[in-house]
């Protein structure tokens, strides 16, 4: 299987956040929502929707706040998108590249690359990414880079689990891990919230959204 190019975004984390950004991002949701309806209703593979991200910035973002909420918004759609989303990185990788970078499934990376948090004179921007950072490798994981700016080398984020591989050319590594990548039905959407959900939600409470998912998988493998 190989991922369609409608369904793939550049991101430069050396530019800094824009409208533009923002649109493409959107954009890029809007063709994915419609590929994930259209592969449900024919009971087709759900293609997987490719960021290919380098680069980071060399001062932290300076706004305007709208523009930034706005863009946290675009990220939470590519989060809740009903389609398998993988990240290729090269080199640097920070800004805006590395906040759609933890917004993905897969992490597939060039060895040399460096995860770096944007940071400015008053230290790392306190955007989202430190959220999902936390989340991901925890607070002992994150403390270094949070707070100091440390970057986290290839090898590190390996073992931290923020990159799942790592490869001379990351789009070939891809291609390799097609059949992982396809499903049919209902997509990783609900799987991959009950995962998101799983650190701040009790038990009593996750386990009604477990067995409704399990109700609907049911429900999908009798039709």
């Amino acid at each position: 299987m190989n991922h369609s190019p409608e369904l793939q975004l550049d991101l430069d984390g050396r530019a800094p956040l824009s409208p533009d950004t923002v649109a493409a991002l959107n954009a890029l949701c809007d063709r994915a929502e419609d590929a994930a309806a259209h592969a449900d209703a024919h009971a087709q593979a759900h293609a997987p929707v490719v960021l290919t991200v380098t680069g980071a910035p060399t001062v932290a973002p300076a706004g305007p706040l709208p523009l930034v909420n706005k863009w946290e918004r675009a990220l939470r759609r590519l989060e809740r998108l009903d389609a398998p989303t993988v990240a290729l990185v090269t080199g640097d990788c920070g800004g805006v590249a590395l906040e759609a970078l933890l917004a993905t499934d897969l992490r597939i990376a060039r060895p040399g690359t460096r995860l770096l948090p944007a940071a400015g004179p008053r230290g790392v921007w306190p955007g989202m990414a430190l959220y999902r950072l936390a989340n991901q490798i925890g607070v002992a994981a994150t403390r270094r880079t949070v707070l100091l700016g440390t970057p986290v080398t290839a090898e590190r984020a390996v073992t931290l689990g923020l990159l799942d591989e790592l490869a001379e050319d990351p789009a070939a590594a891809l291609a390799d891990l097609a059949a992982t990548l396809t499903g049919t039905g209902e997509g990783p959407a609900i799987r991959r919230q009950l995962l998101l959900d799983a650190t701040t939600t009790s038990f009593e409470e996750a386990l009604g959204r477990h067995l409704a998912a399990c109700d609907r998988t049911l429900r999908e493998v009798a039709r």
